[in-house]
């Protein structure tokens, strides 16, 4: 109602990445107070590129309203990509448990 704030409306979306060594972070809008999982465990769903050899599984730290991806398979990464398949096993919310879309970093948001 009035004077109270909104709940969320969206999951979160990806607002800018940059590549930061050896990661790639992802800065989200409609993160509401932050990321998580929506069943306790490590974000799943996460792909990195170092653009020649395919999309290797990332492994991915959440902080606050970022995702930061990484995988020992790929020196130097150039792209991300979220929740793209046919069927994905993704599981990131923000606080309202609203999941999050799919996404690539190598293509305009």
């Amino acid at each position: 109602m009035y004077g109270r704030p909104l709940p969320a409306v969206s999951g979160p979306l990806p607002l800018r990445h940059e590549v930061r060594d050896h990661e790639i972070v992802v800065e989200s809008t409609h993160a509401d107070g932050g990321l998580r999982t929506r069943d306790g465990a490590a974000p799943r769903g996460f792909e990195i590129t170092g653009g020649e050899g395919g999309w290797k599984p990332a492994t991915v730290r959440i902080e606050g309203a970022c995702i930061a991806a990484s995988s020992p398979e790929v020196a130097g990464p150039v792209a991300l990509r979220y929740a793209w398949a046919d069927d994905p096993d993704d599981n990131l919310v923000n606080t309202a448990g609203l999941p999050a879309s799919p996404f690539r970093t190598d293509e305009r948001f």
